[in-house]
């Protein structure tokens, strides 16, 4: 599958006509990382956006010195990284593969800069970065409501 289709069904980018989508693919780049790899490690910077291809990328918390918790995972289309559009651009989770991983990793500087370039396609792009900042917050939410329902408080 090309960079086009595979933009065209990510979380981040499908509300964006061909000749948009033509211009994001242009400054996507395609990666491949094996299983176990941290693409991004909580607290650190992060200057890259991802739309995963192909593979699983677990969303983790470090709660600890040596603890960690799958808190969320994306797949096929979904996006990771979104900190970078955010300032500080600090990662507030670790990415790590779960699977063998094709992703397509946009520079943040490179699409701050077409968005700005083009304010009626980075508008589509900062609305659908939202939504999905909103569905993550709200899987977040229902995880934290199962965790203290069960605990009775």
């Amino acid at each position: 599958m090309n960079k086009v289709e595979i933009l065209k069904r990510s979380d981040l980018f499908r509300t964006l006509d061909e000749d948009e989508l033509a211009l994001v693919a242009a400054i996507g780049v395609q990666l491949e990382f094996d299983k176990g790899t941290t693409i991004c490690k909580q607290g650190t910077m992060l200057d890259r956006i991802y739309v995963i291809e192909e593979g699983v990328v677990g969303i983790i918390l470090e709660v600890g010195p040596m603890a960690e918790r799958q808190v969320q995972a994306a797949t096929h289309f979904e996006s990771f990284g979104w900190v970078a559009m955010i300032p500080p651009h600090t990662c507030t989770a670790t990415a790590r593969t779960l699977e063998k991983t094709k992703v397509i990793a946009f520079s943040k500087d490179e699409l701050y800069g077409l968005c700005t370039a083009r304010p009626d396609m980075g508008f589509k792009v900062l609305q659908s970065l939202a939504c999905v900042m909103s569905g993550r917050l709200r899987q977040a939410y229902t995880q934290l409501l199962g965790v203290t329902g069960a605990d009775g408080h």
